[in-house]
């Protein structure tokens, strides 16, 4: 037809004029201000996404680079006091013999955060660009992103499970260090950087190709 917005003589929700609430997917005409049905705020398009993901995006890296120069573990004993970084925990189980467990924290704690921080910042310079290129693997690259990202925060689960569990007074005592903290938020900004995306606007570039 030539419309604009149309591909392959497919309409976009946009161009039939309609809009769908972000919360409950409710769809509305286009110029409805509030969801009907859960009083969500309606907007076509965030026009403010991108600034929101480079902000969150930029917070988790910053908060990233404690969680792995601090320690992660705080381990007292009537002997010795140690300090457990992420890496260095994870090279420790490797010598303990606990392969298995030292790849699933070396995977959670390393390279799914990297990888996210990768991925979101791929995400947002492709929209930025205009890019058409891989245009159903990145909308699939950014559901895969949003569904791990709980899963980085295993480390912190194991931590604080071995601080609630290990509490023998004078005898051994394991407490959370700063790094804890540092990569709970890293990941928390994170997560916020990948909601905050608006995966809609990869396909928006089409709306200009006609």
């Amino acid at each position: 037809m030539g419309s604009a917005g149309t591909e392959g003589g497919l309409i976009t929700a946009r161009d039939a004029g309609l809009v769908a609430c972000q919360r409950c997917g409710q769809v509305h005409a286009q110029d409805a201000l509030y969801c009907k049905r859960c009083d969500g705020r309606l907007q076509s398009r965030d026009t403010e996404s991108l600034q929101r993901v480079w902000a969150w995006l930029f917070a988790g890296m910053i908060a990233y680079i404690p969680a792995n120069i601090y320690p992660m573990l705080l381990t007292s004993t009537l002997v010795e006091r140690s300090e457990s970084t992420i890496i260095g925990g994870v090279v420790e189980l490797v010598e303990y013999g606990s392969i298995g467990i030292a790849i699933i924290v070396f995977v959670a704690s390393v390279v799914i955060p990297i990888g996210k921080f990768l991925a979101i910042g791929y995400l947002a310079i492709s929209v930025q660009r205009g890019s058409q290129d891989n245009q159903h693997q990145r909308h699939k690259a950014y559901e895969v992103v949003e569904f791990i990202g709980r899963w980085s925060m295993i480390d912190v689960f194991v931590v604080a499970i071995l601080s609630a569990l290990v509490q023998l007074n004078t005898i051994a005592t394991i407490n959370p260090g700063i790094a804890a903290v540092s990569f709970a938020l890293s990941v928390i900004f994170t997560m916020l950087s990948a909601q905050s995306f608006d995966s809609r606007m990869i396909w928006d570039v089409n709306r200009t190709e006609e």
